[in-house]
C-alpha cells in the first residue's frame, strides 16, 4: 500500500464503514468485541496510528444537531410532509432552549444519508423526519445503529424496530375516526392511503377504522380501500377511482390531511355534498384542513409535544441515556366536514 495508510484504507479491508474503524480504535462499546479485534488487527498490520489530536477534536461536542426531512414519494414533487413543517417551529425553540442549534437539511430517500454526522463533525445527534417506503428505510436505520450514531426518528413506533422512533397512536386514531363517523349514522366508510407494510403509520390507521367497525358490527369492504401515497394529487386520484367503481360509501377517512383535500376536490367535481352526501375525516391537522371548505375534521398528532420529545430523545442519546421507543396520543378535532361542529 503506497503512503501513510488511513482509516478508510482499513474500513475498506475490514468491510466496515469508516465511522465504525473510528469507534472501534477509540475502544467504543457499539461495536461488537468480534469487529473491533479485526480491525484493530488490520490497524498493526498497516501500522496505522490514531492521531490522539484529530481524535481529541472530533469528540468535541457541535453543540448542533442535524434535522434530516426526506422527500415524500410523490408525483407533484411536493417533496416535504405539511405536518412536519408544523414539527419544524417547535423542534427548533426546544432545541434554543437546551442551548442547542439545529442543522436542517433536505435528504433525497436514494442518497447515502445514512453517512455518520457524527464522524464528519457536522452534529453531535440526529432527528430524522419522513422516509417513504419503511420496507427500504429499515436497512439504513440499522446501519445507523451499527454505526453507534445518536438518532431519533418520527414514525411507526413499535419496539424491535431499529433506533429509538417516536410516533403517534396511529391504531387508536383510527379506531376514533371511525367511532366518530358511525355515532353520526355513517356505516360505508372508505379509506384512501396505503394500508401495507411498506407505509406503517397509514396501514395502523386503517387497522384502527377496521376495528372499530368491527366492534359495531360493520365489517370493512375491501373495496372501500384505496392506495393513495401522501399528496392531494393522490387523494384525488383515489378520490376518483373510488367513484368510478361504483361501490357505496356515506364516509371517507384519509390516512392523511394532504389526501383528504385532493379527495374533497374530487366529490365536488362530482356534485357529492360534503358532509351531506360523504363525510370526511383526515389525519395531522396541518394548518391547511381549518381552511379547507368546509373546514375538515381530523386526526390531530400533537407537533408541539413531537419536537419537544425528539429533542430530549437524542439529548438523552448523546449523555449515553437509554431512550425508549414512545407513542404520542392522538386527538379528534371536530370540523364541519363531518357535519358536526
Amino acid at each position: 500500500m503506497a503512503g501513510k495508510a488511513t482509516s478508510f484504507d482499513i474500513a475498506q479491508l475490514a468491510g466496515v464503514s469508516q465511522p465504525t474503524v473510528s469507534r472501534a480504535l477509540r475502544g467504543s462499546p457499539t461495536v461488537s468485541e468480534k469487529t473491533r479485534l479485526r480491525i484493530e488487527a488490520i490497524a498493526q498490520q498497516l501500522n496505522y496510528k490514531v492521531d490522539k489530536n484529530a481524535s481529541n477534536l472530533r469528540l468535541q461536542e457541535t453543540r448542533t444537531l442535524a434535522l434530516l426531512f426526506f422527500e415524500e414519494p410523490t408525483p407533484d414533487e411536493t417533496g416535504i410532509n405539511p405536518f412536519f413543517l408544523s414539527m419544524l417551529g417547535s423542534l427548533t425553540r426546544t432545541c434554543a432552549h437546551r442551548g442547542y442549534d439545529l442543522l436542517i437539511s433536505f435528504q433525497q430517500l436514494s442518497s447515502n444519508w445514512h453517512v455518520d454526522y457524527e464522524d464528519s463533525r457536522k452534529a453531535d445527534g440526529i432527528i430524522l423526519l419522513g422516509y417513504g417506503d419503511y420496507e427500504l428505510y429499515r436497512a439504513k436505520l440499522e446501519q445507523l445503529v451499527e454505526q453507534g450514531t445518536h438518532f431519533v426518528r418520527w414514525g411507526f413506533a413499535q419496539e424491535g424496530q431499529p433506533g429509538t422512533t417516536i410516533g403517534c397512536d396511529n391504531f387508536r386514531g383510527g379506531m376514533d375516526a371511525a367511532r366518530h363517523l358511525m355515532q353520526h349514522g355513517r356505516r360505508k366508510i372508505a379509506f384512501l392511503g396505503d394500508a401495507s407494510s411498506h407505509y406503517p403509520e397509514f396501514q395502523d390507521r386503517y387497522r384502527g377504522s377496521c376495528e372499530a367497525q368491527g366492534g359495531e358490527g360493520i365489517i370493512a369492504d375491501p373495496k372501500l380501500q384505496i392506495d393513495a401515497l401522501n399528496s392531494q394529487d393522490a387523494g384525488y386520484d383515489a378520490a376518483q377511482t373510488l367513484i368510478a367503481s361504483g361501490a357505496e360509501f356515506d364516509a371517507l377517512f384519509a390516512a392523511s390531511d394532504t389526501i383528504a383535500i385532493g379527495a374533497m376536490r374530487a366529490l365536488r367535481e362530482h356534485g357529492l355534498d360534503i358532509p351531506k352526501d360523504v363525510a370526511i375525516i383526515g389525519f395531522d391537522d396541518i394548518p391547511a384542513a381549518s381552511l379547507t371548505h368546509p373546514p375538515l375534521t381530523t386526526i390531530q398528532q400533537d407537533y408541539r409535544l413531537a419536537g419537544e420529545v425528539l429533542v430530549d430523545g437524542v439529548l438523552k442519546q448523546i449523555r449515553n441515556e437509554q431512550v425508549p421507543t414512545e407513542v404520542l396520543p392522538a386527538k379528534l378535532i371536530v370540523r364541519k366536514s363531518c357535519g358536526m361542529h
